[in-house]
């Protein structure tokens, strides 16, 4: 099986060493997503919608592999309040109602910058048919 790294030419990527996402055959693993757009953060102190940016983010992303939402397995989420739950479980809800991944939701100490309330991976399997 062939290895897809996929940028978005975020100067983090090279300078922590990472990728945007990794393809492996139809396995794709989506690095932690903010609700950040180069240095500006979007949504400031309000979770509901980062989580709503970034699960846009990561549709973009999936869309742009051939696959979609119906795809994702897994999603991470990483939450520095987890009083937040309901607003960003609501978003998830939005994007996830009938698709119905497993999750997880962890409140953390903090994310890379101090307005950042939600970060978001996930993991997908494209074009597999589900019964």
């Amino acid at each position: 099986m062939n290895r897809k790294n996929i940028s978005s030419g975020a100067v983090w990527e090279d300078k922590v060493g990472y990728s945007r996402a990794v393809k492996i055959g139809n396995l794709l693993e989506i690095s932690g997503t903010t609700a950040s757009e180069e240095d500006k953060i979007i949504g400031i102190n309000d979770a509901y919608a980062q989580t709503v940016y970034i699960l846009n983010k990561i549709k973009i992303v999936i869309e742009n592999e051939g696959g979609s939402l119906i795809d994702i397995v897994r999603t991470r989420i990483f939450v520095t309040n987890i009083d937040h739950w309901q607003k960003i479980g609501r978003a998830h809800h939005q994007f996830f109602a009938e698709i119905k991944p497993a999750t997880t939701m962890v409140e953390v100490n903090r994310l890379i910058h101090p307005d950042m309330l939600v970060e978001i991976e996930v993991t997908a399997i494209i074009n597999t048919q589900f019964d």
